[in-house]
């Protein structure tokens, strides 16, 4: 059974330059906002498997999680809930490059939580969507076209009303 950690001492493993583990953790995940939506993970947390790797003067860290994110389509407002997979890296050595720091590990503390949101942020597809397929809402009249016959849903090509005065200018 994992262990629910959203903090995690490194220290307390002992390990050794070269020494690794692997650890099965449940971790918190905050709900996300994206273009004005909750997208929440489904039960607030995720299972995921933490690789730490002691260096000569610090750690290598891996962690791997699928994350089931819960929310509205971004094509056509209905459920969805893809599983995103994630599986992300970290380095922190200490007095090396400032990129070579690791912004989740402080005083050998690694923060789980801010890392495995971050990086679920990172692995979201352009758009969270009900199915690969989805046909969006109409622009027209806002009907699910998922669920419209294509034979029978038409509008007339009349164009958007709004720009009738445009079209009666002469130019040039």
């Amino acid at each position: 059974m994992a262990q629910r950690a959203d903090l995690f001492d490194l220290e307390t493993l002992h390990l050794r330059p070269g020494d690794g583990r692997r650890l099965d953790v449940d971790i918190r995940v905050d709900p996300l906002q994206l273009a004005g939506q909750k997208y929440p993970v489904a039960g607030g947390q995720v299972s995921a498997r933490l690789d730490v790797s002691r260096t000569v003067t610090g750690y290598a860290l891996r962690l791997r999680f699928a994350a089931p994110v819960e929310g509205p389509c971004m094509r056509c407002m209905d459920d969805a809930s893809p599983s995103v997979p994630v599986d992300a890296r970290e380095v922190d050595q200490p007095g090396e490059a400032e990129d070579l720091h690791s912004p989740y590990l402080d005083a050998g503390v690694l923060d789980l939580a801010a890392w495995a949101r971050d990086a679920l942020v990172l692995a979201l597809p352009g758009q969270i969507v009900c199915r690969e397929e989805c046909q969006r809402l109409c622009p027209v009249c806002g009907a699910n076209l998922n669920e419209a016959d294509p034979e029978e849903h038409r509008h007339a090509q009349g164009g958007d009303p709004r720009w009738a005065r445009l079209r009666d200018l002469e130019l040039g």
